[in-house]
């Protein structure tokens, strides 16, 4: 529900907020959270994978890879079906501009949460399945580090929706739906982890992918402006570091 709750408190901007979202706090929050995705997906996803394979000796490997590049390409596709969603909250690019209905809107953004939803299923479902590698703690900062990263979504659709003339109680109602997808992703994959315990590494793995591609194509970005500003960067090694300590302290 950690997800859910960021992308909820993000979309209700529009009862408290007359502009957009402090273009430097946005930043901030996209580099801490890019950083404690990227740091969740090495110690809480991609390592436990591999561990859990350790039967096949030097290709314990190939499941994660497999798994990864899975999580890579379905995002991919996603990018490549739907119009791209950008997170960006100044300027004339704003996804009112590139989706044309309210209902492709939610339904866009929430296809593209789906993955994120599925990597807190996939570690609690290494946690259910009785893996040491992945700890509460590490679970609970994954889901947390998402939650940070969809505050700022929430906002990028309730906002723009709220200035085009739609009512505060829509424009936030578009924005939680689009997250409710990620509580609901979490539960399909430990329903089907759990009852399919030998494909977990792949789960585990896939979600470790997506969440890069997001980190890639959506966080990292916004980290470097024409300003030459660096804080972007810093929040982003804060955010690795803190999720590191996390897992590796408290594991």
């Amino acid at each position: 529900m950690l997800p859910l709750l960021g992308t909820a408190i993000g979309s209700a901007c529009v009862y408290f907020m007359k502009g957009t979202l402090n273009y430097a706090v946005q930043r901030a929050l996209n580099g801490f959270a890019a950083g404690v995705m990227t740091a969740a997906s090495v110690w809480s996803l991609i390592i436990p994978a591999i561990d859990r394979c350790e039967s096949l000796g030097g290709l314990a490997f190939l499941p994660a890879v497999f798994g990864f590049w899975c999580g890579i390409l379905f995002l991919l596709g996603v990018d490549r079906l739907m119009p791209h969603i950008s997170v960006r909250l100044r300027g004339g690019d704003g996804i009112v501009n590139k989706l044309q209905g309210t209902g492709m809107l939610v339904f866009a953004v929430a296809l593209h949460n789906l993955p994120e939803g599925m990597a807190v299923g996939a570690a609690y479902s290494a946690i259910l399945s009785g893996d040491d590698n992945v700890s509460l703690s590490a679970a609970f900062a994954l889901s947390l580090g998402i939650a940070i990263q969809n505050f700022p979504e929430g906002a990028i659709i309730s906002m723009p929706l709220k200035a085009h003339g739609m009512s505060r109680s829509r424009a936030f109602g578009c924005g939680f739906l689009s997250g409710v997808v990620e509580p609901l992703g979490a539960i399909i994959t430990i329903l089907l982890s759990v009852l399919v315990v030998p494909l977990l590494p792949i789960f585990l793995s896939f979600a470790a992918g997506a969440m890069i591609y997001v980190v890639v194509q959506e966080l990292i970005p916004q980290l470097y402006d024409s300003d030459g500003k660096t804080y972007g960067i810093m929040f982003f090694a804060s955010g690795f570091s803190v999720m590191m300590a996390l897992d590796v302290a408290l594991g």
